[in-house]
């Protein structure tokens, strides 16, 4: 009797997030996943229902490690200026997570990590309405930079925007 194969949600996931960032919605089906993790199509179609729901959570588990991370760089970098924490933070594939805003959930997980990451900068560069709005900018700045570092532009640096804001 042939064994059965196991293999974690989480590293399902990171097929389906890996797929996901190399073409796009077009590239994950259950065909696809089940070539990058050794698992049988019927296997995947047991565990999400459907190859919607089955981005939907590789989505939702991208958020959970960026949130986890996010914290994690916040703490590590409490003493330190802003610049510290985006580094901290690392690149962000915003555009493979959040392409599909439209679902509430994953909107409120964008919006929310956001907040985030935007009251740690303003924390980091002062107090009052002028960090709020400076901290606003740089994560736009940030994000920014990162779509079109993907796209082969080097852009500008994020010290140069901190040295701006502050």
């Amino acid at each position: 009797m042939p064994r059965t194969r196991t293999i974690p949600d989480s590293q399902v996931l990171a097929a389906v997030r890996h797929l996901l960032g190399e073409g796009g919605e077009r590239a994950v089906s259950f065909a696809t996943v089940a070539a990058a993790t050794g698992l049988a199509p019927p296997t995947l179609v047991q565990r999400y229902g459907s190859r919607e729901a089955m981005v939907r959570a590789a989505r939702m588990a991208a958020w959970d490690e960026l949130g986890n991370r996010t914290t994690e760089a916040i703490s590590a970098t409490a003493n330190k200026g802003p610049q510290a924490l985006l580094k901290a933070i690392g690149p962000v594939d915003i555009a493979a997570i959040a392409s599909d805003l439209r679902d509430p959930d994953l909107a409120q997980r964008a919006a929310a990590w956001r907040a985030t990451v935007e009251a740690a900068l303003a924390l980091r560069l002062g107090t009052g309405s002028k960090a709020k709005e400076g901290a606003a900018l740089l994560f736009a700045a940030w994000q920014g930079q990162a779509l079109w570092a993907a796209a082969g532009d080097d852009g500008f640096r994020l010290k140069d925007a901190v040295k701006r804001l502050t």
